[in-house]
């Protein structure tokens, strides 16, 4: 846990960008252009004698792991290159949480079903992958403490998706949860899953013949299908969690980011009906979802009821890009919001003075409304404290935010395996590099991901990338360069992990600048490796409370 004094967090930021500033050369190359930029000579020459030899495990143990101690080095290596990951490791926040079995690939939960959690509920663990598994339920725990310690018991949580945060916060922990997420189809989705585990939840207090019945929650998660806009003022946001356009009350808004959208929702012989139109066809078709029972019905109109300028607690798990700044800007700006949990991920999708609208940006929907802008919110996504946009050197380009999303952990896993996977890289990048010679305007050109990749000779593997390039499959390749670029697949692997050594420290000043920013409006926050890293590779929680007759220096233990 990561809780540092206003000093200590403007020293640490100092440190960092000046860090990345002096290997942003690292940071923001593409393994990609390994061949056609010549990376491997950009690198000191002293570099290069002490790494070119390496085997992967040894990648893996004098590179990689910040927690490996027997070091053993085949050869002398220069003192540059031992500061350069000496200082990686000892800038970047520690991802491991202890109390959750250390190194262990997998959580202790999983160790007798490797699908299943042994600590959640049977109900909360279908449609769940055991990656989310782990996730809504040591994140659930840690905001219903804040619900406790503040005496809220209200939660809003961002970027909802299918729901499953939502579920376990308002049917296995009794909170009050409104979902705000703008892909409508998710919200269908959590509203027929919200559905399922109200009847499961029923059917289990059918068969108890005691007093000893499952708890049914005092009111139904609410649903808001919605997006977020970053630049709106927080009482914008209030408006919208008072919003009328909720699925449980069977209204929807079809427009919206998503490829796929619900065009409403209708009765039909007493059942609320998806109406979409068919791809082959102008008729509409009807997708029946399963009808609510009387006592979710009433457990709804209860629920619909108690909606309010309450206080309440903002959440957001794997909040995408600039939503997670958003979240923390209303959580400052807006008196009902007192404390927050804030999980974040997709860096790249950040935006930034110079990179406004990065790539993968979702844009408003049409019915969006631009009116009522907050000159306060104009901000973009990274940095958002003062202190860090007045440092040299604070910028981070595309590539290296994109890279702070890169699992480490995993690659460590590959490295010492040896995998196979380890050669998509070289692959891509020996592509790259019969791509230019032919058409060089398509630099960096999208091939997007080549099943089992690792499993093809790369004549196939080219002749599959080559398509999607629009050039002819046939292209003849040079067998002589193909057999030479083969054999340095050793030095691609080196030079993506020299780069990977830079993904935890682009992550950590992301995040300490989040942090910097609610230290200078007056509030302290603590960040916490809640996850296992190696089961969910953005771990880290963002905690903050603003105090209302409670210290926000207070710890709270996940």
């Amino acid at each position: 846990m990561w809780s540092l004094s206003a000093e200590q967090q403007r020293d640490l930021a100092l440190k960092l960008t000046t860090f990345l500033s002096h290997y942003s050369h690292l940071s923001d190359s593409y393994i990609i252009e390994f061949f056609s930029e010549d990376l491997w000579n950009s690198l000191p020459t002293s570099w290069q004698t002490a790494l070119q030899d390496l085997t992967y495990p040894q990648v893996a143990d004098l590179l990689l792991d910040v927690s490996h101690k027997d070091r053993r080095y085949p050869s002398v290596w220069p003192l540059s290159l031992l500061a350069y990951r000496a200082t990686a490791h000892a800038l970047a926040f520690p991802r491991e949480h202890q109390q959750d079995g250390g190194g262990s690939v997998k959580p202790e939960e999983f160790l007798k079903n490797e699908s299943q959690s042994s600590l959640l509920g049977h109900i909360f663990r279908k449609h769940v992958k055991p990656k989310k598994q782990h996730e809504i339920r040591k994140l659930g725990v840690l905001v219903k403490k804040l619900c406790d310690h503040t005496g809220c018991d209200r939660v809003v949580d961002m970027g909802s998706g299918q729901g499953h945060l939502t579920r376990f916060l308002s049917f296995g922990l009794g909170l009050s949860v409104t979902a705000i997420e703008a892909d409508h189809v998710l919200v269908a989705t959590a509203t027929k899953f919200d559905g399922e585990l109200l009847q499961a939840l029923e059917k289990e207090n059918q068969k108890k013949n005691s007093g000893s019945l499952l708890p049914v929650p005092s009111s139904m998660p609410h649903h808001l299908a919605c997006w977020v806009n970053p630049k709106a003022s927080w009482e914008a946001f209030i408006q919208q969690l008072q919003a009328s356009d909720c699925v449980s009350e069977g209204v929807l808004d079809p427009s919206g980011p998503s490829k796929k959208r619900l065009r409403g929702f209708e009765l039909k012989e007493g059942l609320p009906v998806h109406c979409t139109r068919s791809q082959d066809s102008n008729k509409d078709k009807h997708e029946e979802v399963p009808a609510e029972t009387s006592s979710q019905q009433s457990v709804r109109r209860e629920g619909t009821t108690n909606q309010s300028h309450s206080d309440f607690i903002l959440t957001g798990l794997h909040a995408c890009g600039d939503l997670s700044s958003t979240l923390l800007r209303h959580f400052i700006n807006c008196p009902y919001v007192r404390g927050i949990t804030s999980v974040a991920c997709c860096y790249m999708k950040i935006t930034t003075v110079e990179n406004p609208s990065p790539p993968g940006l979702v844009a408003p929907p049409e019915t969006a409304s631009e009116s009522d802008p907050d000159p306060a919110l104009t901000q973009f996504g990274y940095p958002m404290s003062s202190w860090v946009h007045g440092l040299v050197g604070h910028q981070l380009s595309y590539k290296a935010r994109e890279g702070a999303c890169h699992a480490v952990e995993d690659y460590v896993r590959r490295l010492r395996e040896g995998s196979e996977l380890l050669k998509t890289h070289c692959y891509r990048a020996m592509l790259e590099t019969f791509i230019r010679d032919t058409r060089p305007e398509l630099r960096r050109a999208g091939i997007q991901t080549i099943k089992k990749a690792h499993l093809l000779p790369f004549t196939e593997y080219a002749r599959l990338g080559l398509v999607r390039v629009g050039l002819p499959p046939d292209m003849a390749l040079d067998p002589g360069r193909v057999e030479a670029m083969l054999k340095q697949q050793g030095r691609v692997v080196v030079f993506f992990s020299l780069a990977l050594l830079m993904s935890p420290v682009v992550e950590s000043l992301v995040l300490l600048d989040r942090m910097i920013y609610l230290q200078e409006n007056g509030v302290d926050s603590q960040l916490v490796p809640l996850f296992n890293p190696n089961f969910s590779p953005r771990n880290f929680v963002l905690v903050a409370l603003k105090s209302r007759g409670w210290s926000s220096k207070q710890q709270i233990n996940p």
